[in-house]
């Protein structure tokens, strides 16, 4: 991986690994910083049981930035409440506008390790143009939250099998002031969260199926992706990707290749899913609702479904008490 002129090693051959560093030591002049520990705002830390990804000391610093420290706002259990609709009004009282536009894009580079922030930041993007003094609210409401899980990240599993597994849900007519639907998906490896994605989606749907069938169609282009990817990397899946969701309809449409009249002006997605079905490549599988953990990225939830969600996905806190 390489970034500017920061490059990570990764190997499972010391000998070779060791050649390619005294190759780039004689072209360019290097320096070995050793095992990896931090790398662009994201900390790795290994054990017997993986490697974890956290951005710990960003949180940090985005909380003593914004003067929201320790004595700064009182902790909250999830990012933002279970009924919250914002909008954007003209009526509402104003607030800095950099200040917002600032903490918001430092947010949103903390979902890369933070899935669990992801469907409040995709909310809060959505009023970087002309944000309100309520849009600040839950823009702090989060920094609420980050203040109570500063050490939470993901935990890549040693010894799993690298199986990819695929969840997507969508929220039909979520939003109550243009009735588009939200979709989410979260695909996993070996048990670990790997790709998550929260969105709203850009037309409104006439049912909750072609909600839900829209945001699988995005799921399985993210999960073709992914498989080529592993196919390079050398770790190809020689099985149908399992794809969960919790609608019959959407199921029953991506399990039948003849053309539905009905959602013929979603056809592409229509003829797009199948295909894959057929290819062996996908294999959708319904999932009760309870465990679908795509619903967090679609939706505001409690806090007992969050908290139920989350433990679902593989999370881990570095500063959680043992």
């Amino acid at each position: 991986l390489i970034y500017a002129d920061d490059v990570i090693l990764v190997g499972n051959e010391q000998e070779t690994m060791q050649q390619m560093k005294n190759y780039l030591d004689r072209e360019f002049s290097i320096k070995d910083l050793g095992t990896l520990k931090y790398f662009l705002g994201v900390e790795v830390a290994r054990s017997s049981h993986g490697i974890f990804l956290s951005q710990g000391k960003y949180v940090l610093d985005i909380l003593k930035e914004t003067g929201m420290g320790m004595q700064g706002c009182r902790p909250s259990k999830f990012p933002m409440e279970q009924n919250c609709k914002l909008q954007a009004s003209d009526d509402e009282q104003d607030t800095d506008v950099t200040r917002y536009r600032r903490l918001v894009g430092r947010l949103l580079y903390l979902t890369v390790t933070r899935p669990d922030i992801t469907y409040a930041v995709n909310t809060l993007c959505q009023f970087v143009t002309t944000p309100k003094q309520r849009h600040m609210d839950a823009v702090e409401r989060v920094l609420c939250y980050l203040k109570s899980t500063p050490g939470q990240g993901i935990l890549l599993k040693s010894g799993a099998e690298l199986r990819l597994e695929a969840y997507c849900d969508a929220d039909w007519g979520g939003c109550p002031f243009t009735r588009r639907s939200c979709t989410g998906y979260m695909i996993m490896l070996g048990g670990s969260p790997i790709s998550w994605r929260s969105k709203r989606q850009i037309v409104v749907a006439k049912s909750s199926a072609e909600a839900e069938y829209r945001a699988m169609a995005a799921t399985v282009s993210e999960v073709i992706w992914l498989r080529w990817l592993l196919t390079e990397l050398g770790a190809s899946q020689q099985e149908a990707t399992t794809m969960f969701c919790d609608n019959q309809a959407a199921l029953h449409i991506a399990m039948n290749p003849v053309f539905h009249e009905r959602m013929k002006h979603v056809e592409m997605d229509c003829y797009f899913v199948p295909e894959r079905v057929q290819s062996g490549e996908i294999m959708p599988t319904k999932i009760w609702t309870k465990e679908q953990v795509a619903d967090m990225f679609t939706k505001p939830l409690g806090k007992d479904r969050f908290e139920s969600l989350l433990s679902k996905l593989g999370f881990a806190n570095l500063h959680a008490p043992t």
